[in-house]
């Protein structure tokens, strides 16, 4: 390893490293503006100039000099001060005064940096050029005139997110970013370029003039609106959520945060239900919590448990679901589904979790999808496949619709046909598996929710087992979610026990009057209309399907303003915090369903939250390892059986509105209005 000096001070750091790497494991801070350490290296700012020797008797772009053995640097000489306050006032030369109207203010690395780095006049006399706004779509605002032509967002298009929409257009003083041809930035990740962007030519159009940085309250949460578990900052004031910025999580996002992650946020004040309601004559009115309790209990009284059922939605909490689970024990029912899009998932725990982790996808070297789509079920994910393919030339290929997964994918079929043509080693595909160093399945919701998903679920393991997919030390077979909630349920065991019925057989018996009432936990994904006569009990958030059809609503919490655990689709227990209140009446889940146990007669051993939590991890260990990925044993999964010959599909038609908070957003609505409805080319059928 090569020992290189700094300020006076030698260290020994890897080969291979920068000098400004370097620099900042000796604890020295070298200002930059166009370096990232997820990007390429670019060079262009020229604000990370330190002095070197042996050298030229002149600065030296720190991001691109590689260190050698016996290099001695320098970072505070006069050489280097003079080189950044130069640098600096060019940089300023054509950046507008406006920082006291910016909205990057107070968050602006330029604003910091010509305080730590510039003088305090400049010898430029000209006039200042102006550039005219790009548009990028609905998320992003542009103010060019501030660009200073880092690309940092151009590199993020084109390396991350896979969408090279932007670039640099002209030189020198004619030098514009743009996006070519005036569209707008497609990609489900394009706001992370207003978090790269270190001035304020890129700032959140939703955002604008809002408020100030210094104004929020900042919690560290994480994200229900997919399964990735992605790690948030969820920044409110007062009683409002006004922003969510992703925080770093190697394991889990990295750095970056998926649009409607982002930016349904708007929809946490809106179409909320803040106090309980009772149907009476037909129609929906205002009721105390007493007299929405008493309705229930009323229905509830000398009804046998069989007639009974529960139904958890995509976005609960896992607290909510142990507490609904226990008040369905005392009543007696068997009939419980937290799958209500209907997958057929088994009990075995490596048959429902991402076994391989989401940080290992990107060491993947072959990769097979069987009906996902993880540009839409989870771009973050979709993102560590691309950098696989990017950076370790991984093969990757599908069984399902054609679609533009932002790398090359080949697809090798449609249906489950092709399943079966691989497990039994007649496709070539089979011999790439089984050569590979590490090879990957995903299995999606396009393939488990449907009639046959337990043949396919089987076919899949057995393609894993044949192929070599699961060996010591790898394993390789995944299950990618779409809910928040699913894989939590499923560890808690919130599924039909013996003799219960599913989600299909609720609807089935509650459409033929064999179920006489139905408890939905923010379940909103199910066909209401067969629901036929059944008392319909709606715990919930919004104002969604499930809360037009209820005959009692009860107002939850949404995942902003409760203290809860999630469990992400690679099996990691994670504890979202609450930010801000809940609207009016509404209270927290499992507070909610421990009084309603209270008035009908079999009260739950539950005063706090801890008191769930520990009862949570006494019936699974797990959920004592917070932020652990704990492997699961391989075991027989699935039922064997004929197999549909109907294509797969995707699980998801609209990215921006798939649960009843992205489809209570403005920003999500006019997302869906720009990319969807207009006919915009998306990540689904390529046609």
């Amino acid at each position: 390893m090569p020992k290189v000096t700094v300020d006076g001070v030698e260290i020994e750091v890897p080969a291979g490293v920068t000098a400004l790497q370097a620099c900042e494991m000796a604890g020295k801070e070298i200002p930059r503006f166009c370096y990232h350490e997820r990007l390429s290296v670019a060079g262009n700012c020229r604000m990370c100039l330190i002095e070197v020797s042996p050298g030229p008797p002149k600065p030296a772009a720190s991001c691109a000099l590689p260190v050698a053995d016996g290099m001695e640097i320098k970072t505070d000489s006069e050489m280097v001060k003079k080189a950044r306050n130069g640098v600096m006032e060019f940089l300023l030369i054509n950046h507008p005064l406006d920082c006291p109207i910016c909205d990057q203010g107070g968050e602006c690395d330029l604003q910091d940096q010509a305080m730590a780095y510039g003088r305090d006049g400049s010898r430029f006399a000209e006039h200042k050029r102006a550039v005219k706004d790009k548009h990028m779509g609905p998320l992003v605002k542009t103010i060019m005139t501030r660009c200073i032509h880092c690309t940092r967002c151009v590199r993020f298009a084109t390396e991350i997110a896979g969408v090279p929409e932007l670039g640099l257009l002209g030189r020198g003083e004619h030098a514009e970013i743009t996006t070519y041809l005036e569209k707008s930035l497609d990609s489900e990740l394009s706001a992370n370029v207003i978090d790269l962007c270190p001035v304020g030519a890129l700032t959140s159009k939703p955002y604008a003039f809002v408020s100030r940085p210094w104004e929020l309250t900042k919690t560290e949460s994480v994200d229900v609106l997919d399964a990735v578990g992605a790690a948030i900052r969820v920044d409110g004031r007062q009683t409002e959520v006004l922003r969510v910025l992703p925080r770093l999580n190697e394991d889990v996002n990295e750095e970056w945060l998926a649009d409607k992650s982002r930016y349904a946020c708007d929809a946490l004040s809106r179409q909320r239900l803040d106090r309980p309601y009772v149907r009476r004559d037909g129609k929906l009115a205002e009721a105390g919590w007493d007299e929405a309790f008493a309705a229930i209990a009323e229905k509830m009284q000398d009804l046998d448990g069989s007639r009974i059922a529960a139904i958890a939605g995509d976005l609960c909490d896992t607290e909510s679901m142990f507490v609904l689970k226990g008040l369905m024990d005392t009543a007696g029912s068997p009939n419980i589904d937290c799958r209500q899009d209907g997958a057929k998932l088994p009990a075995v725990r490596a048959g429902y979790i991402m076994n391989t982790g989401i940080a290992e996808l990107e060491t993947a070297d072959v990769v097979l999808l069987v009906g996902t789509n993880p540009r839409w079920e989870a771009p973050l994910v979709n993102a560590r496949l691309r950098k696989a393919w990017l950076q370790g030339g991984a093969e990757i290929a599908a069984v399902g619709p054609q679609i533009d997964l932002t790398y090359p994918c080949d697809n090798l079929g449609v249906g489950p046909d092709m399943l079966r043509a691989i497990a039994d080693g007649s496709h070539p595909y089979a011999e790439s598996l089984k050569n590979a160093k590490r090879p990957v399945v995903i299995v999606g919701m396009g393939a488990l929710a449907r009639a046959d998903g337990d043949a396919v679920l089987a076919a899949s393991r057995e393609l894993a087992e044949t192929c070599n997919v699961v060996r010591d030390g790898w394993n390789g077979f995944n299950v990618l979610h779409t809910a928040a909630a699913r894989v939590g349920g499923l560890d808690i065991g919130f599924v039909p026990k013996e003799g219960g019925r599913d989600v299909a057989g609720i609807l089935n018996a509650a459409s033929a009057g064999d179920i006489d009432l139905v408890y939905l936990l923010g379940a909103d994904e199910i066909d209401m209309s067969r629901l036929g006569n059944a008392f319909v009990v709606y715990q919930g958030h919004h104002g969604d399907a499930g809360a037009l059809r209820a005959d009692v609503i009860l107002p939850g919490a949404a995942y902003t303003e409760k203290n809860a655990t999630y469990v992400n689709t690679e099996g990691r227990v994670q504890l979202g915090r609450q930010a801000v209140q809940p609207p009016g009446d509404a209270r927290e889940d499992w507070t909610i369903i421990r009084a309603l146990s209270g008035a009908v007669g079999a009260p739950l051993d539950y005063v706090t939250l801890g008191d769930v939590r520990a009862a949570m991890a006494d019936a699974n260990s797990l959920f004592d390892r917070v932020d652990e990925v704990v492997p699961a044993d391989w075991e027989s999964f699935g039922a064997v059986g004929a197999m549909d010959t109907a294509p797969f599909e995707s699980s998801i038609a609209n990215y921006y509105m798939t649960d009843p908070i992205s489809r209570a957003s403005e920003t999500m609505a006019e997302c869906t209005r720009e990319f969807v409805s207009a006919g915009g080319e998306r990540a689904g059928t390529n046609g």
